[in-house]
């Protein structure tokens, strides 16, 4: 096994609060992460913010306030969300930080030295909401599908990226499993945009955007917004921005995207990689979106699942289960407060707590003495790891779902309760003891504060009833 895992989420563009996409991607990242640290590699995990361009200028001026304030405000609202949901991110970078500036800069004289970039007129159909250039056949009835906007034609001066130089290059990665995209059904959607439309020069800079980082050699220009927000998987490492320059992390095990960002991170991107003489990333993995009895989550349609609410409903452990194991993970999922209300029921208060309380109880009762230690030689522990490795969160949950019914089923067979003996019942109980403390230990990179709980009652030698875990809604 090798020592060192890095793992990103896309930086949050903060033209909005944090919402349960974003909520989503960054559970699944501190999970994986978490994990990672639990077998041992040396993990580092960076999220953040994507602080400029057109869309944030216009943001700001509508709350009457400087870019600078309003971004700052923003990328705190998600510093406090991701604390208060317990996320374990080694570095939280924003893109108007000085030493990220500073380095796109660099990589920028890099590429435009290599004859990367250069200027030309560029004309084209332009999505404010997205604040990308669009072609005619990304279009749905003559509009943006994400914004439902019909995209502006603009015409002016930019600094080019030759994408369509990196094409074949790219293209054999993408086939080769070099750059790994999964699911492969999205790996399949790619390879298609491919051949079907292919790489062409794109835009790296804007004459009329004030709100971004100016190009080095030209400052009526200021870099495109994605060309900046790439770079940070890189100088959230501490990279200056310099050519072959390899950080200890880099290339990243897993950078986890949803769906709509597909495509340019697998291709603008590792096309930008391969520019600076640094190896593509090793792993896309794209997961769906949430969806609320098939339609798509809006303030109009009143069915937004804020991730704030989650939390005061069903606390911070209990949120993070549930958001993981909604869907499999890399599908879109389907979610209520019906079902949410259903499922933490079932899984938590009448599956995780139940089996907690009704066996800490018994040994309190019978005053039984164990000696328990984490088994993680155990066939539990061994089906755990494969689905793990593999990003089958929802999957790996299901493995300690079934120990947990297993667990249940054995009490139900063998009705401590009833029986007079204390070995007797000591028998019955301490392998369902075991189970509960290897239960613990597994899943503290999904429920880290109920982990710990578990995992410090059943290390007692005279395990005694705790507090519930999950009251009843």
């Amino acid at each position: 096994m090798k020592n060192k895992f890095y793992i990103t989420t896309p930086i949050y563009y903060v033209n909005a609060q944090p919402h349960l996409g974003h909520t989503y991607t960054t559970v699944a990242a501190d999970v994986l992460a978490r994990f990672h640290r639990m077998i041992g590699q040396e993990t580092f995990f960076l999220t953040g913010t994507d602080e400029h361009g057109a869309k944030i200028a216009e943001k700001a001026a509508e709350a009457g306030v400087e870019p600078q304030k309003f971004v700052d405000e923003v990328a705190n609202s998600f510093q406090i969300a991701w604390k208060e949901l317990n996320i374990s991110n080694d570095r939280f970078i924003r893109t108007t930080e000085a030493d990220h500036k500073k380095a796109v800069q660099r990589a920028m004289e890099v590429m435009y030295a290599k004859g990367d970039i250069y200027k030309a007129k560029y004309e084209g159909l332009y999505c404010q909401g997205c604040e990308q250039f669009k072609n005619e056949k990304d279009l749905v009835d003559g509009k943006c599908p994400d914004h439902k906007t019909v995209p502006q034609w603009m015409s002016e001066e930019a600094y080019m990226f030759k994408l369509s130089k990196y094409q074949d290059e790219l293209l054999k990665k993408i086939q080769d499993d070099e750059l790994m995209i999964l699911p492969v059904e999205k790996k399949n959607e790619v390879l298609s945009f491919f051949n079907q439309q292919g790489l062409k020069d794109i835009a790296f800079s804007r004459e009329k955007v004030k709100w971004g980082i100016p190009v080095p050699w030209d400052k009526d220009h200021t870099i495109y917004v994605w060309a900046d927000a790439f770079l940070n998987y890189l100088t959230g490492l501490g990279w200056k921005g310099e050519e072959g320059e390899l950080p200890k992390f880099w290339p990243a095990d897993v950078q986890l995207i949803g769906k709509d960002i597909l495509r340019v991170h697998a291709t603008i991107w590792p096309a930008m990689l391969l520019s600076l003489g640094l190896p593509v990333q090793k792993q896309l993995f794209t997961h769906g979106f949430f969806l609320s009895e098939g339609q798509k989550m809006s303030k109009s349609l009143g069915n937004v699942i804020a991730p704030e609410d989650l939390v005061n409903k069903y606390g911070v452990d209990g949120t993070r289960y549930l958001l993981m194991s909604a869907t499999t993970f890399g599908n879109d999922g389907d979610i209520t407060w019906k079902y949410l209300d259903e499922k933490y029921n079932a899984d938590l208060a009448n599956g995780l707590g139940n089996l907690v309380a009704r066996v800490s109880n018994l040994l309190e009762k019978n005053n039984i003495q164990l000696e328990l230690k984490i088994n993680s030689d155990s066939e539990l522990y061994n089906a755990f790891l494969e689905k793990m490795n593999a990003i089958s969160i929802d999957e790996a949950l299901k493995t300690i779902w079934k120990k947990i019914t297993e667990s249940d089923e054995w009490l139900s067979e063998h009705k401590p309760w009833k029986m007079e003996g204390k070995e007797e019942i000591k028998k019955v109980l301490a392998p369902v003891a075991q189970n509960i403390l290897n239960i613990g230990y597994l899943l503290e990179p999904f429920m880290p504060m109920v982990a710990g709980k578990i995992i410090k009652q059943f290390s007692q030698s005279q395990i005694s009833k705790g507090e519930s875990l999950f009251p009843r809604i």
